[in-house]
Parts: structure tokens; sequence; C-alpha cells
């Protein structure tokens, strides 16, 4: 499974980088005004350390402004993905800049039936957000295997970016799943590194060594 960076902080992304744990990166408006910087600016940044898709979203709600956004969008750099609504104009969008050779994602999906029209618009990634679910009380990870079925059922090749992961437990079961890209910010990501029972053996070994009075360097 890959691992997309849900962040504009340009520091967070080069340290996961630089460690082989950023495959893309998600941006969206919230994101781009919580970075306090220039969309095009940061976005440009964002590309020049990351070698896989990079998603900027529009912020128009009609199809023709949401094309023209895109297409200025995607003249950051070759690896930026437009990220557009799931709405009618959104997949109107999606087809015309798919149809351009372009990479599109396809955001706040919460239903079967969205990702299905969005695949069929071309769609590179669609994105159900699985937390948004889990807070009306719905499954978001069930959303995730039944498109997942839908997908492998009529060999679409459009690719599922699990978004809005706020839990360890969230990656776990979209890796089972099949999802082929999550999405969660830094803080997110570095806590699949922990575990309670490893910091537990690690402080036991750094007393025993203690007590044996040797060094290594």
């Amino acid at each position: 499974m890959k691992f997309f960076v849900d962040s504009a902080d340009v520091a967070a992304i080069a340290e996961l980088n630089d460690l082989g744990m950023v495959d893309g990166v998600t941006t969206n408006p919230s994101i781009i005004l919580k970075s306090g910087r220039d969309i095009m600016e940061v976005t440009k940044e964002i590309c020049s350390i990351v070698s896989g898709p990079v998603s900027a979203e529009v912020v128009s709600l009609t199809a023709d402004e949401m094309i023209a956004e895109g297409r200025k969008l995607a003249e950051i750099a070759p690896n930026i993905t437009v990220k557009v609504p799931l709405t009618w104009d959104g997949l109107k969008a999606c087809k015309v800049l798919s149809g351009e050779g372009k990479m599109v994602n396809v955001t706040l999906c919460f239903s079967v039936n969205q990702a299905l029209v969005a695949a069929k618009a071309g769609a590179t990634f669609i994105s159900p957000f699985i937390g948004r679910l889990d807070d009306i009380n719905l499954d978001g990870l069930e959303l995730i295997s039944d498109i997942r079925q839908v997908y492998d059922n009529y060999g679409f090749e459009t690719q599922i970016l699990a978004a809005s992961i706020r839990t360890a437990n969230h990656v776990t079961q979209c890796a089972l799943i099949g999802a082929d890209v999550m999405t969660a910010p830094p803080a997110v990501i570095k806590g699949l590194a922990s575990h309670v029972l490893t910091d537990k053996g690690l402080d036991q070994f750094v007393k025993d060594w203690a007590k044996t009075g040797q060094k290594i360097l």
C-alpha cells in the first residue's frame, strides 16, 4: 500500500520522504490555510521534494472553472494531481482533465455509487473519507471494502485512496482490505512505529545494559 502524506508542512514531508515513507502528498484548502502559505508556492516546493503524485485541489464549484483551475494547477509540476470534488460538475471536470492526460483525484467520496461514477469518469484516484463516516456512526472501512469489490468486479483502474484516516487501526484495516493508497497526517504515519510493548521492552534493555557497566562507543 502506498503512503501519501496529508499535509502542506514541508519540513514534516521532507522528514518522512527521507525515510522512504512518502509515495505522494495530498492537500486541500483547509491544509493550505493551516500552512499559512500561497498555494502555488507551497505546492511547487512540495513537488520539488516528492517525486510521486501531489494533489492540489480546485476551489470553484462549476465545471468550467474547475477545468481552468485544474489546468493552472497542473502547470506547477509534472507530478501534480488535480483534486476535484465528487459532484456532477466535478465529474465533468474529471472527464475533461483526465482526457488531457492529467492525473485526477476525486475527493469527498462517501458511497459506492459515487466511487463507481468517478471511475467511469476517468478518475486516477478516488478518495473515500473513513473518519468522517465514522463520525456519523457509519462504517468507513466497510465503504473501502465495498469499493474494492466493485472495482475488482469490473476491472476499474482507478486507485482507492483511503482518506480521513485518524488511527493506526484505520491503516491496518485499509492494508488488509486492499486499498491502493492511504493518506494520513504526519503524526499518524509516525505513530505506526509505536507500540506499548516496544517501549516497555526497550526500557528494560536500557536498564539491564546500564547494569553491565559496558559501553559500545
